[in-house]
């Protein structure tokens, strides 16, 4: 059940990540190996998270290949090695959608997000690149912990554009 879009300033948000290309068929089995290399990275190193993990999205092309990176946020200052970069999500005025159920659920989730933003003459950051939507900064947060919270109808996530200004 997605909620009702609206608009949202946000901050810009230090963070940790890993940059993959991946199938919509081959993103979930990207997201279990890759996020918990990050958080034992993170706890190697004593930092904490400043907030929920996210799949930050550069490229789209839902019949091949996404260009995305996953990353867990992180107190200013922290930098990567070879194995995890540090990267910025920029602030700025985003359009945002808190989403509740299953991640089955988002690609409808997304369109809301898209059609509200689309009735109201509200436009992305994101440009064609020629193989796919090029995007300055779009994410989806996933605020609920699936391990803590086993019924997927209740999961949280927030889906985020950044407006073209």
């Amino acid at each position: 059940m997605a909620g009702e879009p609206r608009i949202v300033t946000r901050d810009e948000q230090p963070y940790v990540g890993v940059p993959l290309t991946v199938t919509m068929s081959s993103l979930p089995q990207a997201i279990d190996s890759t996020f918990p290399r990050i958080f034992a990275w993170l706890e190697e190193r004593g930092i904490a998270l400043a907030g929920p993990p996210f799949i930050r999205y550069f490229v789209i092309d839902m019949a091949a290949d996404l260009e995305i990176e996953l990353g867990v946020p992180v107190p200013a200052g922290i930098e990567g090695d070879e194995q995890i970069r540090a990267a910025v999500l920029p602030g700025g005025q985003y359009v945002s959608l808190l989403h509740t159920g299953s991640y089955d659920q988002l690609i409808a989730a997304n369109e809301t997000l898209q059609d509200w933003a689309g009735q109201r003459g509200v436009s992305f950051d994101s440009w064609d690149t020629g193989h796919g939507s090029g995007w300055r900064s779009r994410f989806e947060c996933f605020i609920s912990d699936p391990s803590a919270e086993p019924d997927p109808s209740k999961w949280e996530t927030e889906i985020a554009y950044l407006i073209h200004e």
